[in-house]
């Protein structure tokens, strides 16, 4: 839709239709109208144990966005329908992981509020969001990477939900694995998660932060460490150089790097950005947090003691990339 034939009520009722893309998912609209075809709108309200009344509100909100139509009583899938099941996680990660950060921006951005924990996230639902943002854009590229890969034990740094141990676990009976992370939600879903899969005997969940490890025991005999979507937590430029020294310095095994992230976009118009790379910059900014630019890494590796072996790019956000670094000798 271009620029001119935006208007303010399609504005609007599209942010409505953003919240509502969220809910759906949580409530199991998407599997349900996926897999029958066509909904009761009444009838899924009662059988899910819902608020009718609100159900066909949430329906009217989807299909204002031509997510699903809507024939009396009965729903079915509308022109956006594949696109919003593709990108759902992606709304998820805006509304209900950074609901409360983008809600309260008129207190975040006055600079007399901005120190401390000035800012709050909901930890658990960006760590679900991102098991399916993984899924969608991320493993397709990781996984033929880390498939060619010789390793053992694996780490990941900031682990969110844990899924991305449990599939490499799952994949290679031998491997163990630990995942590190500094929120309580994360940890809270990760562990769970573990538990239900059936593999707390292979995977610990322990709290650090990414960047001021400190030497641990069970870091020893990690040969392959992953981190995605929060490369740009290491930033500034000094701090980055840093941060990855530190972690060649605690991880002593460590064979290979998976350094997963988006960078700053640089070429899109503003009417021309691509979905959620403008959400996930603005968080960010909002945060206080620096995204470099993809230029900007090239050289912090080689100061921090990295040869780059790879880099592959990832569509979703947009110029995420996964890099492959190896200790240089």
């Amino acid at each position: 839709m271009s620029r001119a034939t935006v208007t303010m009520t399609e504005v609007y009722n599209h942010a409505l239709a953003a919240s509502a893309i969220s809910a759906a998912w949580e409530v199991g609209i998407f599997d349900a109208l996926r897999e029958a075809g066509s909904l009761d709108a009444d009838a899924f309200a009662a059988k899910r144990e819902l608020d009718a009344g609100s159900v066909r509100e949430l329906f009217r909100a989807l299909a204002a966005a031509e997510v699903v139509r809507r024939e009396g009583g009965t729903v079915l899938p509308g022109p956006n329908f594949e696109e919003a099941d593709h990108s759902k996680s992606l709304f998820h990660w805006m509304t209900r992981g950074c609901g409360e950060l983008f809600s309260t921006l008129p207190d975040l951005i006055r600079i007399e509020n901005r120190s401390g924990a000035f800012y709050r996230r909901d930890a658990a639902a960006i760590s679900v969001a991102c098991r399916e943002i993984n899924a969608e854009w991320w493993d397709p590229v990781f996984w033929p990477v880390v498939s060619e890969l010789d390793y053992t034990c694996v780490a990941d740094l900031g682990c969110g939900s844990g899924e991305r141990l449990i599939k490499l676990a799952q994949a290679r009976p031998g491997v163990r694995g630990l995942g590190i992370d500094a929120a309580d939600g994360a940890i809270e879903v990760a562990t769970k998660a573990v538990a239900e899969a059936g593999l707390a005997d292979r995977i610990s969940i322990t709290r650090g932060d990414a960047t001021a490890l400190e030497p641990r025991a069970e870091y020893a005999g990690v040969d392959l460490l992953t981190s995605f979507m929060m490369g740009h937590d290491f930033w500034p430029r000094a701090e980055a150089v840093a941060s990855l020294r530190r972690i060649r310095e605690v991880f002593p095994d460590l064979k290979h790097f998976l350094l997963a992230d988006a960078t700053r976009t640089t070429t899109y118009a503003d009417t021309d950005m691509p979905v959620f790379s403008m959400a996930f910059e603005f968080a960010h900014a909002v945060m206080g947090d620096y995204l470099p630019t993809l230029e900007e890494w090239g050289p912090v590796f080689e100061e921090a003691g990295w040869r780059l072996a790879g880099q592959h790019p990832i569509s979703v956000p947009a110029e995420s990339v996964m890099f492959h670094l190896v200790p240089a000798v």
